[in-house]
C-alpha cells in the first residue's frame, strides 16, 4: 500500500541530531528510535530528547509488528544504568523515557535494571523528570513493585494493539488482559503515580475495538494514551491493512478526552514515547 501524503515525515538534522549520536556512540547506548525505526527520530534527536533502551538490543519475544532484533540476549551490563545518567546529564534533557527489550531470560525480567537506572538518573540530574516505558514483566508484581519504588514520575505499559488481534500481533507470550492488569496493580499500588499506555492502528481492528480498548484502558486507571498508525518496518512484519485519516485520529482524540483521560495523543506519527513531555505536563 502506497503511504498516503499525512504520512511524510520531514528530516531533522541539527545540532542536537549530531550531539545525541556522539553521545550514544561514546557511552555505548542503545535508543528505541534506531531499533524500532520509528518515524519520528529525526524531529526527537533534533530536538534533544532520546528514548533510551536498556538490556541491550536482543529481545526474547517474536512480536509480529516490531523491528528489534530476537534471540538470545547476553547478561546485563551493570554499568549501563550509570551511563545512561551520564547520557542524561551531558545532554542536559529535562525529560527521558527509559524502555527495554523483553527479558523472560532473567528472573525479574529486568526489573532490578530499570530501578537502577532510575535511580542513578535521579543522582545524577535530581530535575529531570523519568518515564519508564516497560514490558509486562509477566505479570510479575514483584518485579511491578521493584519498578514503582524506584520512583519514575511515569510508567507506561503497552497495550499495542486490540484483544482480538493480539495472538496475531503480539508474541505468544503477550495477553491483553495481563497488559490491563500490569497498569491496574500499577495504579492501585500508587495511586498517584501517573501511567500511561499506547495502541497502533491500521491492522485490521474496527472502531468498536478501539473504543472498546480505549475504554477498557480508562477503566484501569490509565491517564495518558497514546494512539498512532502501525506502519510496516520490515517485509518480515504483519502488514499494514488500512492508513487511517487524521480526521479519526481526531474523533479518538475527543473521544479520550471525554471518558476521562488527562492526556490523548492521537495522530498517524504518534509513538509511545513522542513529545512524551508535552503530554506529561497535560497531567501536571
Amino acid at each position: 500500500m502506497r503511504k498516503p501524503a499525512w504520512l511524510k515525515s520531514p528530516l531533522h538534522v541539527g545540532e542536537h541530531f549530531k550531539d545525541v549520536t556522539t553521545t550514544l556512540q561514546q557511552l555505548r547506548l542503545h535508543t528505541v528510535g534506531q531499533e524500532a525505526a520509528c518515524p519520528n527520530l529525526g524531529e526527537c534527536w533534533g530536538r534533544g530528547t532520546a528514548t533510551f533502551m536498556i538490556l541491550g538490543d536482543v529481545c526474547t519475544r517474536v512480536c509480529r509488528f516490531c523491528n528489534v532484533s530476537t534471540g538470545h540476549p547476553s547478561a546485563p551490563d551493570e554499568e549501563e544504568p550509570h551511563r545512561v545518567a551520564e547520557a542524561v546529564k551531558a545532554l542536559s534533557l529535562k525529560y527521558c523515557v527509559i524502555t527495554s527489550v523483553t527479558r523472560d531470560d532473567l528472573s525479574d525480567g529486568g526489573a532490578a535494571n530499570f530501578a537502577f537506572t532510575v535511580k542513578a538518573i535521579r543522582s545524577a540530574c535530581n530535575n529531570t523528570s523519568i518515564e519508564v516505558l516497560i514490558p509486562d514483566f509477566d505479570g510479575n508484581v514483584n518485579s511491578l513493585q521493584k519498578i514503582i519504588d524506584a520512583g519514575p514520575d511515569v510508567i507506561s505499559h503497552n497495550v499495542e494493539t486490540v484483544a482480538r488481534l493480539t495472538p496475531e500481533v503480539r508474541d505468544r507470550r503477550t495477553d491483553y488482559d495481563r497488559s490491563l492488569f500490569v497498569l491496574e496493580q500499577i495504579k492501585e499500588s500508587n495511586p498517584v503515580l501517573t501511567t500511561k499506555s499506547g495502541f497502533m492502528v491500521g491492522l485490521g481492528e474496527i472502531e468498536e475495538e478501539i473504543l472498546g480498548t480505549m475504554q477498557d484502558l480508562r477503566n484501569v486507571g490509565c491517564d495518558i494514551i497514546t494512539i498512532g498508525q502501525y506502519l510496516q518496518p520490515s517485509k518480515e512484519c504483519v502488514p499494514v491493512i488500512e492508513y487511517v485519516h487524521p480526521d479519526t485520529f481526531d474523533e479518538y482524540r475527543k473521544f479520550g478526552e471525554a471518558i476521562g483521560f488527562q492526556s490523548v495523543a492521537s495522530g498517524p506519527l504518534v509513538r509511545s514515547s513522542y513529545l512524551a513531555d508535552h503530554y506529561f505536563k497535560e497531567v501536571g
